[in-house]
């Protein structure tokens, strides 16, 4: 395993993440720390959790992930972890939140300590090592919409006071460092240029998606967080397990499809299977798995910081964790870009 500096963060995390949000729901509290012990052993340092995980979020599993995690969590040596979890952003016209804090989860003072401190208790631990905001607590669009309408603004926490809220947990010993997510680069301009400003705590990464099929990331925001060193977690870094290529002929029993239907709407898109299809041909091609080569091809972008894996079975997360020893010559990533020139973006 490889290790890189997270932004300007003093945290050295694993170029792999293991991201958990099926923890509660697919996976049992015996199997989520069966797949935590083994990515663990593996060097794996860095875990991204969720107050609302596990997904799709409801009212009866809520905090789950959590809870799994501090179970595991309270048997390891604290500081040879790195955690990672994430407070929920304000509910939208797509997204309903009603059963956390009775749907009051704007970024404000009162939301965030309460959130905080509900995530401290389930984790078992007296700080989280990063506190990213889930989504943008304004109007973005999100989660595959790709159209910017001012229409849909509405009202908002400034950021400068959303600023404030988390250097009093800073302050407070109960989070080391601040991200975002699902941000866009005036969202990221508009952090850091006021935190540089003001003396507030700087945001040191950004969790947004980023795979074969959504590569939106590299026109704006990877020059956005360079200069203000903003490093990225990217996540769905197998679009919802279609890069696998396992949905290609049917749909697998007691897969995220088979389990939660629906909940792959942003990969209802034109061009999405021919471009899938494409890359998974590439992949046998070159003596490859599809996972293989999708989890490759993002390592190897220059403004990656870690790659976000997901896994319900230990087959699956040792498949995932073998992509760290491949490097993709210049021979494949010329073919990736070709059928990416044919289907840009199709999930974005």
């Amino acid at each position: 395993m490889r290790y890189k500096q997270l932004g300007d963060s003093q945290l050295q995390v694993s170029e792999i993440c293991l991201g958990t949000m099926n923890y509660g729901k697919q996976n049992t509290l015996d199997e989520a720390q069966k797949l935590l012990d083994y990515a663990f052993s593996q060097g794996i340092n860095f875990i991204d959790t969720a107050e609302m995980y596990p997904a799709p979020t409801c009212a009866k599993t809520l905090g789950k992930t959590e809870e799994y995690i501090g179970k595991w969590l309270s048997k390891k040596q604290r500081d040879k972890v790195t955690i990672a979890t994430k407070v929920c952003g304000r509910p939208n016209e797509t997204l309903s939140l009603n059963w956390i804090r009775e749907g009051k989860s704007c970024i404000n003072d009162v939301n965030v300590q309460k959130a905080i401190d509900g995530s401290l208790s389930r984790l078992q631990t007296d700080y989280v090592d990063l506190y990213q905001i889930h989504w943008p607590d304004r109007y973005v669009p999100l989660f595959g919409a790709s159209d910017y309408n001012p229409r849909y603004e509405r009202e908002t926490i400034p950021i400068i006071e959303q600023l404030e809220v988390f250097a009093d947990l800073v302050k407070a010993g109960k989070i080391r460092y601040l991200g975002i997510s699902n941000e866009t680069p005036w969202g990221v301009s508009e952090f850091s240029h006021l935190a540089q400003q003001l003396g507030l705590p700087k945001i040191v990464s950004i969790q947004n998606a980023y795979n074969l099929t959504n590569r939106v990331f590299e026109i704006n925001l990877a020059e956005t967080c360079h200069f203000h060193r903003v490093g990225l977690m990217a996540y769905s870094t197998l679009a919802f397990g279609y890069l696998s290529g396992k949905y290609l002929s049917k749909i697998p029993k007691n897969s995220r499809l088979d389990l939660f239907p629906g909940f792959d709407r942003r990969y209802h898109k034109p061009n999405f299977a021919e471009a899938v299809k494409a890359y998974v041909d590439i992949a046998h091609q070159y003596e490859l798995t599809p996972v293989q080569l999708a989890l490759a091809f993002v390592r190897s972008r220059w403004f990656v910081t870690t790659t976000i894996i997901g896994a319900s079975t230990i087959e699956q997360l040792q498949e995932n964790i073998s992509s760290i020893e491949i490097e993709l010559d210049s021979d494949i990533l010329a073919q990736i870009d070709q059928i990416h020139a044919r289907y840009p973006n199709p999930t974005s």
